[in-house]
């Protein structure tokens, strides 16, 4: 399946890559945003391309070797997006892209359990060197302790009915797969809440992701480091995928705002238009948020 960037029109507007430019894809997974900044930013910008999937790494590097003088490719967090910069030695930074959406490749290729419409593994990590999976939290962790990540992390409204059927389960037999979570799930909720516009595993998949690979905790930490990062005029433009990730984000720029050393660009969250949406549904849920600093 071939990986479609989102709001890529969007991107380049806000970002603003000018020639001779110098950015960093924090995310970069496949590519798809880096491509085209590397188109804007010539004849001698360069990309800083993060990515905590080593397998994305070797992914980006095969779509952007047209471009392989001007970008640096780094295995790593964003997390540690301050470190990179300074060992890189890379800079003046004038803007930095956050996508925070799963790329096609690991929902379809990579096998790790991060969709419930195939039948994998309870991994759910972004880098396979993380001691904590999907699996070891619905077998090993207490019922209330997995209440609270459903609850925070997916707004689920039947936490405490799964979490419970998934204590009872794994006193049978141990939960491995993706569909032996699935079921569980299934059987707990009840079927008129089964037929809605998203599915009833949804919110569970998305909370595990979100526990396992600590993605909250790490966009609060990033987002100082970034801006930090930025030289002046230099853009922040954040790509969010649900709520929790958006406030986050909202409230840091607020903050920023209100100390007088940013202009929000983006008021409200820039969205996918209707023949976006239709060509690429994962682009339904984006949000965009910008600002330039001072």
């Amino acid at each position: 399946m071939l990986h479609i960037p989102v709001l890529t029109k969007q991107v380049l507007q806000y970002l603003d890559p000018k020639p001779n430019e110098n950015f960093v894809d924090a995310t970069i997974g496949e590519g798809g945003h880096a491509i085209e900044i590397l188109k804007k930013n010539e004849p001698k910008g360069l990309l800083l391309g993060i990515d905590l999937d080593s397998s994305q790494i070797e992914n980006s590097r095969l779509t952007t070797k047209k471009f392989k003088e001007r970008i640096i490719l780094v295995n790593d967090s964003y997390l540690n997006l301050k470190k990179i910069i300074e060992r890189e030695n890379f800079g003046p930074v004038n803007g930095i892209l956050l996508d925070l959406g799963m790329s096609s490749w690991q929902l379809e290729k990579s096998g790790r359990g991060f969709t419930f419409q195939k039948d994998e593994v309870l991994d759910m990590r972004y880098a396979t060197d993380n001691e904590l999976t999907a699996e070891k939290i619905v077998n090993k962790y207490p019922e209330k302790e997995i209440e609270k990540i459903l609850s925070e992390y997916g707004q689920e409204k039947f936490t405490k009915q799964i979490a419970r059927e998934i204590i009872k389960q794994r006193k049978v037999k141990k939960i491995k797969s993706t569909f032996d979570l699935v079921r569980i799930i299934e059987k707990t909720v009840p079927k008129k809440f089964q037929m809605g516009s998203i599915h009833c595993a949804t919110r569970t998949f998305q909370a595990l992701r979100i526990a396992v690979n600590k993605e909250l905790d790490n966009l609060k930490e990033f987002l100082p480091q970034a801006f930090g990062m930025l030289a002046p005029k230099g853009r922040l433009v954040v790509i969010s995928f649900h709520s929790l990730e958006d406030r986050v984000v909202k409230n840091f720029f607020k903050d920023i705002f209100e100390k007088g050393v940013v202009k929000i660009l983006t008021k409200k969250p820039i969205t996918a238009d209707t023949n976006e949406v239709l060509a690429n549904p994962k682009s339904r849920s984006a949000k965009l948020r910008d600002v330039i600093k001072s």
